[in-house]
């Protein structure tokens, strides 16, 4: 992908820098790790610091001094998981704050507005994501509001400089899904979003819906499975035609002591790493494993330091970002699927 901050090789891994930065790491240090693009949220930038003060800075690049790509979510998922304290219409979604219960509005155009402000390379339309699970009445009704917001939010969205992706819904139903696909793809976006899956449905359930998505859309341009950042789903999406992953879960899991190696899943703050002066994962090239061991950073996270939970996150978001790479140079040498099958087995239920 070309962007006005430079060019994203695919498929790629975006870091999550939900409120304008990704938790314990600096925008040097993502850069030295290989990321190109991350992803940051417009419910929680509109709520705090606010839109207008972002755009005042100089938009969300300059506001974070962060030079590669910047997506931004449209805020839906996170405004509809918010449950009683939001109301759907067609006009849009009427919610109340989780910092201060003050009641907004949210409407494909404002949401527009607020992510043109932040000044991101792409942004996401607005959209429901149906939860899981739902009824098929139910998703065929959501991904007809999703399709009818799209087109809202295409006449709305008037930036020369930013991408604007449509999102694709229909929950667990294959023929929701193909339509969804069909309607969203019909109106010409530069990209398109897989939504409303990684809600809880199994992983089986979510290859399936991507199996009978996939197809529905353009093969020359981004297919971004939201949300999804685990190591066998980036492997599965990828084998699907996926091009774009993003997920909170390499930080989140990193700040309990759990970190990815190439044989599974460790949780480096139990005691059985006490004495382990290995690195991380054996072979990583990341800052963590580069410098130092297991025994030091349980040290770290059992004594409370915050280096301890930076050493995890960074070592997982190379991990998934070094995987990313590897995948591109196996697509490319024609090894996909060996490369596929040689490591998918050590994340089956891990």
């Amino acid at each position: 992908m070309r962007t006005p901050h430079g060019e994203i090789p695919t498929p790629v891994f975006m870091p999550v820098g939900t409120q304008a930065t990704v938790k314990t790491v600096s925008p040097h240090e993502l850069e030295a790790m290989g990321a190109r693009i991350i992803l940051s949220n417009t419910y929680h930038l509109y709520l705090r610091p606010g839109h207008e003060l972002v755009k005042r800075a100089g938009g969300l690049h300059i506001f974070m001094a962060w030079n590669g790509g910047v997506l931004t979510d449209s805020g839906g998922f996170q405004v509809f998981s918010l449950g009683p304290l939001r109301r759907i219409t067609e006009e849009g979604v009427e919610f109340r704050s989780h910092i201060d219960g003050s009641k907004h509005m949210f409407t494909p155009e404002r949401v527009m507005e607020i992510e043109m402000a932040l000044g991101a390379d792409i942004a996401m339309c607005f959209d429901e994501c149906a939860p899981y699970p739902s009824t098929w009445e139910y998703a065929k009704a959501s991904a007809e509001l999703t399709a009818r917001w799209a087109e809202r939010c295409l006449k709305a969205h008037k930036s020369p400089t930013q991408a604007l992706f449509g999102i694709v819904q229909g929950s667990t139903y294959a023929d929701l899904r193909q339509a969804s696909a069909r309607d969203i793809a019909s109106l010409g976006f530069p990209g398109f979003g897989i939504g409303g899956l990684s809600v809880g449905e199994p992983k089986d359930v979510m290859y399936e819906m991507l199996d009978v998505t996939v197809p529905a859309l353009p093969e020359n341009k981004p297919r971004y499975l939201m949300g999804v950042g685990s190591p066998d789903a980036l492997l599965e999406g990828v084998a699907r035609g996926i091009d774009m992953f993003d997920c909170v879960l390499p930080t989140r899991i990193a700040r309990n002591g759990t970190v990815f190696t190439r044989t599974g899943r460790i949780i480096v703050r139990d005691a059985a790493f006490a004495e382990d002066m290995r690195p991380l994962d054996p072979g990583c090239d990341c800052y963590a494993c580069t410098y130092f061991t297991r025994a030091y950073i349980r040290h770290l996270i059992k004594s409370g330091e915050v280096l301890g939970i930076r050493l995890t996150s960074l070592h997982n978001l190379r991990f998934l970002i070094r995987m990313m790479e590897e995948m591109r140079e196996s697509i490319l040498s024609g090894s996909f699927e060996e490369y596929r099958k040689e490591t998918q087995h050590f994340w089956y239920n891990n």
